[in-house]
């Protein structure tokens, strides 16, 4: 089997698993940080610290042992723009918030017979082709153009490297702090370690994560067909997902379109298997205009931040990039907007 072809059965592999582990979980940024705000249970945050924690140490483990070069993924440049990044992670965060989950999220809920999901996803993937290569991709090069800087460290490990350690030290060093600061996190909350099915979901995906670096970086290297260094991220995979269902004609299957395609399929079989599929609809206009209106904001945003919560918030972090901090701090700070304070979507009154 040639390395594209290992690589796109790898990604409908990880894609099936993480569409069952994410029906069965309930794994969601956006879940977790409703849960943590406003209902006062931290359990889902705490996978979610989990998964971030298990895919940095196996993701630089990998780089630390030249399996894969993290410096080829589109995290790891030398130059950006913090204001782009931070602004798009606000709108995704608040479109999260309105769609009331993120597009990975929307895929697995959709696999259950979620059809607002359905919405969802092909609002998304519109609003992020617009973004990338249509009528806003414009405005956003203009934007990156005037506020993209060239840094000398474009992540923790290369800051320390700035200091005077060793690359191999530096990136042990950065990890492992972050890593142990991530799991005192998670295992702080007793009632996070009654909950053995949250913690195997946070081990899983962050394991997952890594092993999308793996498959793309090691077993997809090769000189002659080289394929994109990359992981688990959904708002550029989605769009490449519509568009390859729609003119598959000189288009190419890549690791991503086959992600999507595997956790619809994991999370349908899942739903199928367990009888948790419903069909499920909106309760109004006003339900369908939001759903729809937030899920552009996290096309926009999404393409904006170069990621979404699962794009930057765990596989980009996986990096120890500095600009996923950034993006992941404005998806947090748009999420929690969306939850509290004055900008807080108002729950929809029932008919």
């Amino acid at each position: 089997m040639e390395s594209a072809q290992l690589v796109i059965l790898a990604g409908l592999v990880i894609g099936l698993v993480y569409g069952a582990i994410g029906l069965l979980s309930g794994f969601c940024l956006m879940s977790s940080m409703r849960g943590y705000l406003a209902e006062g249970d931290g359990r889902l945050v705490r996978s979610y610290a989990l998964a971030i924690a298990v895919a940095i140490a196996a993701s630089q483990f990998l780089a630390g042992n030249a399996m894969v070069d993290l410096g080829k993924s589109i995290y790891l440049q030398q130059s950006f723009s913090v204001p782009v990044l931070f602004l798009g992670g606000l709108l995704f965060g608040y479109g999260m918030v309105l769609s009331n989950g993120c597009g990975s999220r929307a895929l697995v809920l959709l696999g259950r017979g979620n059809l607002r999901s359905f919405i969802v996803v092909i609002v998304l993937a519109i609003a992020a082709q617009m973004t990338l290569k249509g009528l806003i991709a414009p405005a956003r090069i203009a934007l990156v153009q005037a506020s993209q800087t060239t840094v000398g460290a474009n992540s923790l490990p290369s800051v320390l490297v700035m200091l005077g350690l060793t690359e191999s030290l530096s990136r042990a060093l950065a990890a492992a702090a972050t890593v142990v600061a991530l799991i005192l996190f998670a295992f702080a909350h007793p009632a996070f370690r009654r909950s053995p099915g949250q913690i195997a979901a946070g081990v899983i995906v962050g394991l997952l994560v890594a092993g999308g670096w793996y498959v793309t970086g090691y077993l997809g290297a090769d000189d002659f067909n080289p394929v994109p260094v990359t992981s688990l991220t959904f708002i550029a995979p989605i769009a490449d997902a519509l568009q390859y269902a729609m003119l598959s004609t000189g288009l190419t299957l890549n690791f991503g379109i086959a992600t999507v395609a595997g956790i619809f399929a994991g999370s349908l079989a899942t739903a199928l298997a367990t009888g948790r599929f419903k069909l499920e609809g909106y309760s109004s206009p006003r339900h369908m205009l939001r759903s729809g209106g937030g899920a552009a904001l996290m096309g926009i945003g999404g393409v904006m931040a170069f990621g979404c919560s699962i794009g930057q918030g765990l596989t980009g972090v996986s990096t120890l990039a500095l600009g996923s901090f950034v993006a992941l701090a404005g998806i947090l700070l748009g999420t929690t907007a969306g939850l509290r304070g004055a900008l807080r979507v108002q729950p929809l009154a029932v008919a």
